[in-house]
């Protein structure tokens, strides 16, 4: 989201990660981020949010590589799994992305389904958010340069002499 966008377009998303939570109890955290690496919002606590924003957006370039190396098409998810749960990262529209931390014991099937239905909502409100921020900006004045030509200098005196001059 854009620095122009309200606290209100925030808001949304982070109540939209606060009903992803409630709906998956064995979520333990979950962030809206951009494809930059910087944090939209997040309910993730005793993790670093700016942190794991920028992992994700490292994580999300490797991906992105690699599906299109392995010609797989545009990606649209990420699944980590660790010794202790799992680090999901799904596409969220044009800009965003949405990680979400998870116990080892969750159901992996109903994560992808929260989390596909989660980040189809957050993609929604941040693309709508960036569009009105767009739209907001002062269109930008395209001026064209003209170049001037010079007019050559001219000697004022009729009686310039040289060193070679005698």
């Amino acid at each position: 989201m854009a620095a122009e966008s309200g606290s209100s377009d925030r808001a949304a998303v982070l109540d939209e990660l606060h009903r992803l939570r409630t709906r998956m109890p064995q979520l333990t955290g979950a962030l809206a981020a951009g494809v930059d690496g910087l944090v939209v919002a997040h309910d993730c606590p005793g993790v670093d949010p700016e942190g794991l924003s920028a992992l994700t957006a490292a994580e999300l370039g490797v991906a992105v590589r690699v599906a299109d190396a392995t010609g797989k098409g545009e990606l649209r998810e990420l699944l980590v799994r660790g010794a202790d749960g799992y680090v999901a990262t799904y596409a969220a529209g044009r800009s965003a992305v949405l990680t979400l931390l998870a116990e080892d014991r969750v159901n992996v099937g109903r994560l992808h389904l929260e989390g596909r239905r989660a980040a189809a909502r957050i993609g929604e409100l941040v693309d709508a958010a960036e569009a009105a921020a767009k739209a907001l900006r002062p269109a930008r004045a395209t001026t064209t340069r003209t170049r001037t030509t010079r007019t050559p200098r001219t000697s004022t005196t009729t009686d310039a002499r040289t060193a070679t001059d005698s």
